[in-house]
């Protein structure tokens, strides 16, 4: 019965195709957006995971955490780090790391921060040692692959987050130090130093464009003296005034969160942003696309159900005597409606592996954009329980098809069919 199914299905191929293609596009169309969906749920919870709250400038609180924690945004501003480190002094409040940036090597971010920062990711060097002093550089492992730097290589920041050669700090260069093995999370992508590396690069940035434009205008001795003087008392007052882009906040008592985080944006000139809440506002934002490509590919589904149940009929109508002829050589009306069976089942389970696959492919070019873009990548992976339960639901869906199209065969007439044929 099996080969007889296979060979009534390759009969008619362009039928058989056809069922197929429909079914095949809207399995994959869902296996793939299913895939996303999960792994993507997957990378933002291990980055988010290690904080509790963000606070930065006043502005978008999503766009604090996405600048913040995931690394995909800009920044809303910078704040003082004297008032972000006042928070620290709360009971309730079990850690904070401050986190500075707005240069960057060939399109990945420097940024700037405690080496605890590492620790909360679990991140491990793979070689070399972390940043102990100004200039140097701990690489992300994608980032350090990317670049094709290794311990020593040095590299010049460019100011801002895009990739650019217009402005470039070449007087002070960064140092590779180390390199981390994989995390799974934003950290492969960074090019991680202290706080005073990026507060440094950009002061000697100031201080040269100032000797610059004394160069130029040539002023007295006694001037220049004057105007020096002034540089100075104005360096030691922002020495009092470092601005970071943000605190990252990890709390001993989670009921702290809601509280702080309204006393901090209403009592204070910053703003506080919950990563956990921002993420789920944002997933629920991305859930109407998620939503709407599955409806279509419902809408495929069915359709392709319809052409396999209009092809079944099809198959016990134009093969009456052929299954006349199977009853007379002793084959039970229970066998006859195994093998329309068989051609369904044929068409399901084919039409999902090549599906599955086709999705599961969909998702791997995928991966090629957002590893660039935003660092996340989609893994191939076996069918999960959800990509087996819709396997589970066609194939029923097929079998009863099957039985609906296979109710003449209960009724056929062996000895007229045969005379008639």
């Amino acid at each position: 019965m099996l080969y007889l199914a296979y060979k009534n299905l390759i009969s008619k191929p362009l039928n058989t195709f056809l069922s197929i293609l429909l079914l095949m596009l809207s399995i994959s169309l869902a296996t793939c957006i299913l895939q996303i969906k999960n792994q993507l749920n997957q990378h933002l919870e291990i980055n988010i995971k290690p904080f509790d709250m963000v606070i930065g400038a006043k502005g978008s609180p999503l766009q604090l955490v996405l600048s913040s924690v995931l690394h995909i945004d800009n920044p809303t501003g910078n704040i003082l780090l004297k008032d972000a480190l006042k928070i620290s002094k709360n009971p309730m409040v079990k850690e904070v790391i401050p986190v500075s940036y707005g240069d960057n090597y060939k399109g990945y971010r420097i940024l700037g921060t405690y080496d605890t920062y590492l620790k909360q990711y679990e991140a491990k060097l793979h070689e070399g040692k972390l940043f102990e002093k100004s200039f140097e550089v701990v690489l992300g492992s994608y980032a350090a692959q990317k670049l094709n730097l290794q311990l020593g290589s040095t590299l010049v920041s460019a100011h801002g987050l895009a990739d650019n050669t217009l402005e470039t700090h070449d007087e002070k260069p960064f140092t590779v130090v180390g390199i981390l093995e994989p995390t799974g999370s934003v950290i492969d992508h960074l090019i991680i130093t202290n706080l005073e590396s990026i507060w440094e690069v950009h002061e000697h940035g100031d201080e040269k464009e100032h000797l610059e434009e004394h160069t130029e205008e040539h002023d007295d001795h006694e001037k220049h003296e004057n105007e020096h003087d002034e540089e100075h008392d104005h360096h030691e007052q922002h020495e009092d005034e470092r601005e970071i882009t943000s605190l990252l906040v990890k709390f001993r008592n989670p009921l702290a969160t809601l509280q702080l985080s309204r006393y901090i944006n209403e009592q204070t000139s910053m703003q506080a942003a919950l990563p956990k809440f921002e993420i789920e506002r944002l997933m629920e934002f991305l859930g109407i696309g998620f939503q709407a490509i599955n409806s279509i590919a419902l809408i495929i589904l069915i359709v392709a159900g319809l052409s396999i149940f209009i092809n079944l009929i099809k198959t016990v109508r134009e093969r009456k005597q052929e299954l006349a002829l199977l009853r007379t050589y002793g084959a039970s009306s229970i066998q006859l409606l195994q093998l329309v069976f068989f051609e369904a089942l044929f068409l399901s389970v084919f039409g999902f592996l090549l599906g599955w696959l086709l999705g599961r492919f969909g998702a791997w070019l995928l991966s090629f954009f957002t590893q660039d873009l935003y660092g996340y990548s989609f893994e191939f992976s076996l069918p999960d329980n959800r990509e087996l339960l819709i396997l589970f639901l066609v194939t029923l869906t097929t079998f009863l098809a099957a039985i609906i199209a296979s109710l003449s065969i209960f009724k056929l007439n062996v000895s007229k069919t045969i005379s008639n044929a």
